[in-house]
């Protein structure tokens, strides 16, 4: 069986109908449990006043219903919010205001929170699949608008291009808020395979990964590069001991050529596929099938090319795309719209923020960032929102995290400071429990690992936050 995107219907009902769709911590479905929990879940919603282009924001963890309520609100073409429950409540709010969405599904409850009676309004861009949020720059979630034909395009770039065999079994590690996760979501529904869901318990345990690989025959690895690195401590992550794995997938941030190698020397026989693209281009655009005469050089690992149907260049050292995957936009934020997209040849564009380089063969390559977004562990993050984090905390005047990076400039950890206006060195009483306080604005993974007082922030010339010069008092601390 598969979903049909276009149709919003399964197909091929009496083919596998009893095989596995969703693993998951707490329960398992077939294909034909899918389907009737969906269409249920459909009905359900449908009875709140959820229709076509009303937004409906679905939270949880990794529960096998997130997986069947992003199935049924394709099925009402109803544009789905998904909310990893990390996110403190701060967060959900702000996502749930802008939307003025009327409800909240919890996935770990199985049930729908109705937020007031009246239903929200349909949304102005019509013919969305889903809104994912990102970090904003003023403390406050940006929301990206990607449209059913985006998503389309993924699919069948997918189908034609990324050569994951029939029926493949996705491993899914990746939150449902980071897009990355979306290729397992929308993989599995279309190309009528599995998918095998991570939570963060079992995904902190190299051990146990390995063992739900080799027990369920996952085929498709689909992650961050740095989750992959996590799993090279086991010597039992080799392709002696997982033979079902056929396909290495990476998206999210720079995967490093040592790493690359490491997998081929376990994964002789394995591809690996490395996928670059902001969330604002529907998950990924390129792609670089990597081969051992790239893994034979010492420089960077190359982005590769443009997805079919699209362009991807350089303009001024920035990274452009233009194509159908394309967002429709920010919502709300006509401002962003008009400094960050545009339009070429009749396609939607968006300028990156990317540093970018292209090679004489076209090949592709990312060189980090123009301003302060960052990646951190796969996840995309822009460091002006812990700033407004930090800034909050009782006692500080101002607020500034720093990226640490490692030679080659992938960023390593994220350390802050907060500005007390006296030359103590000690941080005052009021923030002993600076990272419970800042857990409520922010969720996990942009918490930074050190908290460190500062009398004055440094400023530059241009009377912003001196961030290299914080660094270098960071080292200095530590040296």
């Amino acid at each position: 069986m598969h979903f049909d995107f276009d149709s919003g219907t399964f197909r091929d009902a009496s083919f596998r109908p009893d095989e596995p769709a969703v693993v998951a911590h707490d329960r398992s479905l077939s294909w034909r449990e899918l389907e009737t929990e969906a269409r249920a879940w459909r009905d359900e919603a449908r009875a709140l006043g959820v229709g076509a282009d009303v937004p409906v924001v679905i939270r949880g963890h990794k529960e096998a219903a997130f997986m069947v309520a992003l199935t049924g609100a394709l099925m009402l073409r109803a544009p789905f919010v998904p909310v990893d429950a990390v996110y403190p409540a701060e967060r959900l709010q702000s996502i749930v205001d802008t939307l003025g969405a009327h409800l909240v599904y919890d996935a770990a409850a199985g049930r729908f929170q109705v937020l007031r009676p009246d239903p929200a309004p349909e949304l102005a861009e019509k013919g969305l699949c889903y809104i994912m949020f990102t970090s904003g720059t003023t403390g406050q979630p940006k929301g990206v608008q990607i449209g059913r034909e985006s998503v389309q395009g993924l699919i069948d770039w997918m189908r034609l291009d990324f050569g994951l065999g029939p029926e493949p079994v996705f491993l899914n590690h990746t939150v449902f808020s980071f897009d990355v996760s979306l290729y397992d979501v929308f993989g599995t529904l279309a190309l009528g395979g599995c998918i095998l869901m991570l939570d963060r318990g079992r995904a902190a345990s190299a051990l146990e990964v390995a063992a739900l690989i080799a027990r369920h025959g996952a085929t498709t690895w689909v992650s961050t590069p740095s989750f992959a690195q996590q799993q090279l401590i086991n010597p039992g992550f080799s392709q002696e001991a997982l033979p079902s794995l056929r396909t290495f997938l990476f998206c999210g941030e720079p995967l490093p050529i040592p790493l690359a190698r490491q997998l081929r020397r376990r994964f002789p026989g394995v591809p690996i596929l490395n996928t670059y693209g902001p969330t604002e281009a529907t998950v990924a655009t390129t792609l670089l099938r990597v081969d051992d005469a790239l893994l034979a050089t010492d420089g960077p690992m190359p982005i590769g090319h443009a997805k079919r149907d699209s362009m991807v260049y350089c303009d001024q050292g920035e990274l452009c795309i233009a194509g159908p995957q394309v967002m429709r936009g920010y919502i709300n934020r006509p401002d962003l719209n008009a400094t960050r997209m545009f339009v070429r040849d009749g396609q939607r564009g968006f300028r990156t923020g990317d540093l970018g380089t292209e090679g004489p063969d076209g090949l592709l390559f990312c060189q980090g960032r123009i301003d302060d977004q960052i990646k951190l562990n796969g996840y995309r993050l822009e460091l002006l929102e812990v700033d407004a984090a930090l800034a909050a905390l009782p006692g500080a005047r101002a607020g500034a995290a720093v990226a640490l990076r490692r030679p080659n400039g992938a960023v390593a950890r994220l350390v802050a400071f907060v500005e007390t206006g006296d030359e103590a060195r000690e941080l005052p009483a009021e923030l002993a429990a600076w990272k419970e306080l800042l857990a409520t604005r922010l969720p996990h993974y942009m918490l930074p690992s050190e908290l460190l007082p500062c009398a004055r922030m440094p400023v530059s010339v241009n009377y912003k936050i001196d961030r290299a010069k914080l660094a270098q008092i960071y080292q200095a601390l530590n040296a």
